[in-house]
């Protein structure tokens, strides 16, 4: 009897739970009855008639939490479903983790029609103990007609219901996302599968299937399509599968785009055919002289060493370092997305291949275009899911323009900075010009300081603006990242101010036709005006209140008036007080703004609406507008415990505004709107209305401290 692994707790069975983030792309847990599996995670595919790599190994030695083997093959072995039914498919495989099973979907597509029942084989795979099961689906192949890919979307939903009945409570059941290469299909299955019900059961898992064939012609354009397509009508709160899917390169851009669990029978098949992985393709060893990547299964021997040995050996040689590489890849994305730079690697492993290049820029024009396709509408989701503020410096590079944080921090700035109501003499009015500041390289207050300082005493009402990399910024905002945080030599990060991007983004704010300036830092070491940089410190504040807040520029200043500032050595807000009142700290890793208890009774007290009881959605208005700081609703038995100072959970969440920011200050409430706490918010809206476990809200200060 093998070592179990301990089970999750009964009232956690099938929650899925995210842990970190960056964007679409998280780390979660999936509590299942033999233990919890972290993800992104890759099951490999175990054929109980051919064990390249013992199951045990795999987790001893490679520390694989879970595999995936396939019910139909032990079915329809009479020995195996004999064993698999007396002793369970763990004793069976002699594996301690979670085991997923396949239905004999696949091999309908290899070699035709199965034998066996939808409902029976669902039951098979409770009976012997799968914590993970697939339903019997119909394989969609890229080659059948729309009207053939139809019925395969048809008939899966159809039999979606039977199968959920047969799963009974322990067994947790994948739910398969068919239809082709057609993105509306892709779609209406996903939509049609998460609906799926029976007796309040519903799937845990939405596997993305039919896509092995796009897989092998390396159709990358089309395998992408298809997953966007099926992620934009799931559910958050359940982890995505891509079936069939276990080269390295493809995992950064699978989970930046959100996905959660992979399978693969390759590190096995190309161990067979003499070929290894690494995380920039596939290499064969027939005439290799050194190894193109290492591992430590490779390196106590040369090429031609491996290629000595008898097939058996070399596979199993191969095989394991198949594995190693591909544990190593999701490794590197795991800690991509606790740093935030997950959409990075994506772009730097898009390079590996001309067809993934292609299918990654295809990516990137659908977010340009903002398309409101299948595709587009999850582009955009992941968008604005991001966190447009982060600590972490930002490489250079030709694709910087279309991350997802970055174009989420630029239409929050477009939409939501304003103009100063008034200018540091006391005049008001639109402004008499616009200088553009260019030629530095950040900390732009550093470099820039005497030049502003001589600008606003010669004129007072002049629109001050930073050449980035990224963009103008106004010079309020010049310490904010990502723009401040640009990495790269001198050449290629001091762009020619004359850019087409900084016209368009002075049209946007209606600034198009006042009278523009260029100027460089000056050598000048004039020292600014008390009045000037008083009045730059609450420009600076009442700013990131509006981009990064959504409060209006007018209730910015109202409640900053009479602020006064702590600076440090280097001259930048640290703190933002009002009186003895401490409101707010400007933050120096990445120019963000944290609220202090005070300065969330200051933002509260300029609510006067309900709070939000329900999760209303599908108006875009707060990208336009000025909504007010965001609110999250919370049960009455989560009050003492979250004003008191507890992180806001899962579960205990009624209600959220819709313009709640990942990553950015919101204000915790009871149902009567009566402030409760104050922290960053960890999910969107749609996440709240959905999720059961995690963490919905990192609370900072409860009133009750």
């Amino acid at each position: 009897m093998t070592r179990e692994s301990p089970p999750c707790r009964p009232q956690d069975l099938g929650k899925f739970e995210i842990v970190n983030r960056d964007g679409a792309a998280r780390i979660g847990k999936i509590h299942t009855n033999h233990g919890i599996l972290t993800t992104p995670a890759l099951l490999p595919v175990v054929n109980p008639n051919i064990l390249t790599i013992e199951p045990r190994e795999m987790w001893d030695n490679f520390a694989f939490k879970a595999l995936i083997t396939n019910s139909y093959v032990i079915w329809k072995h009479e020995k195996l479903r004999k064993q698999a039914l007396e002793q369970g498919v763990h004793e069976l495989l002699n594996f301690p983790g979670v085991i997923m099973t396949d239905s004999g979907t696949f091999q309908s597509y290899v070699y035709g029609d199965v034998e066996v029942g939808i409902e029976e084989i669902v039951e098979f795979q409770r009976d012997i103990g799968v914590d993970i099961g697939t339903m019997l689906d119909v394989f969609g192949r890229p080659d059948m007609t729309r009207e053939e890919i139809e019925d395969a979307v048809d008939i899966t939903a159809v039999r979606a219901i039977a199968s959920l009945r047969a799963a009974g409570e322990k067994l947790l059941l994948n739910g398969p996302i068919q239809g082709g290469i057609h993105q509306d299909l892709r779609a209406e299955s996903a939509s049609r599968m998460a609906a799926s019900e029976a007796g309040g059961k519903r799937f845990s898992v939405h596997p993305i299937g039919g896509i092995v064939p796009l897989m092998e012609t390396q159709r990358y354009s089309d395998l992408f399509s298809a997953v966007l397509s099926s992620m934009s009508m799931l559910p958050p709160d359940r982890p995505v599968h891509i079936f069939g899917c276990g080269h390295p390169m493809l995992f950064p851009l699978c989970i930046a785009l959100g996905a959660d669990l992979f399978d693969s029978a390759a590190y096995a098949l190309f161990a067979k055919d003499g070929r290894i992985l690494s995380e920039e393709g596939t290499h064969r060893i027939e005439s290799a002289v050194e190894w193109p990547v290492s591992s430590r299964y490779l390196e106590d021997y040369t090429p031609m060493e491996v290629r000595q040995m008898d097939k058996k050996t070399r596979t199993a040689v191969l095989a394991r370092h198949n594995l190693e590489v591909t544990q190593r890849e999701l490794s590197r994305c795991r800690e991509a997305i606790r740093n935030g730079s997950i959409w990075n690697l994506a772009e730097r492993r898009s390079h590996a291949s001309p067809y993934l290049r292609k299918a990654f820029k295809e990516i990137m024009a659908i977010i340009k275009e903002d398309s409101k396709s299948p595709p587009g509408l999850r582009l955009s989701s992941i968008i604005f899911s991001t966190d447009p503020v982060r600590p972490s410096s930002e490489p250079f590079g030709e694709d910087i323009s279309e991350r997802p944080h970055i174009i989420h921090a630029g239409t929050l700035l477009e939409k939501r900075w304003r103009l100063p109501g008034s200018w540091w003499d006391g005049s008001t009015g639109p402004p008499s010009n616009v200088v553009i500041l260019h030629g530095s390289q950040p900390p732009w207050r550093t470099a820039y300081g005497s030049t502003v300082s001589e600008i606003l005493q010669h004129e007072p009402k002049t629109a001050l603006f930073v050449n980035t990399p990224l963009g103008i910024i106004p010079y309020s905002l010049e310490d904010l990242s990502p723009w401040c945080r640009v990495e790269g030599s001198d050449d290629s990060v001091l762009v020619d101010p004359n850019s087409a991007e900084s016209y368009i983004r002075l049209d946007r704010i209606g600034l198009q036709d006042t009278p523009l300036e260029y100027r460089t830092a000056s050598d000048s070491e004039a020292m600014m005006k008390s009045e000037i940089k008083t009045w730059l410190d609450r420009c600076s504040t009442v700013d990131r209140l509006a981009v990064l807040c959504g409060v209006k520029p007018s209730d910015g200043c109202r409640i900053t008036d009479g602020m006064n500032v702590r600076h440090s050595k280097t001259g930048r807000p640290v703190n933002i007080l009002q009186g003895e009142r401490h409101l707010f700290s400007p933050r120096l890793n990445d120019g963000g703004l944290s609220l202090a208890l005070e300065g969330a009774k200051a933002l509260h007290s300029l609510v006067n609406v309900q709070p939000p009881l329900g999760f209303s959605s599908g108006n875009e208005s707060h990208l336009r507008t000025h909504p007010g700081i965001a609110r999250v609703t919370i049960h009455s038995d989560a009050v003492p415990f979250v004003g008191a100072g507890r992180n806001v959970m899962h579960g205990f969440v009624i209600g959220a505004d819709e313009w709640v920011t990942v990553g950015q200050p919101c204000l915790i409430v009871d149902e009567n709107g009566s402030l409760v706490a104050h922290g960053n918010s960890n999910s969107t809206m749609l996440e709240m209305s959905v999720q059961r476990k995690g963490v919905a809200v990192r609370v900072r200060d409860g009133v009750l401290t």
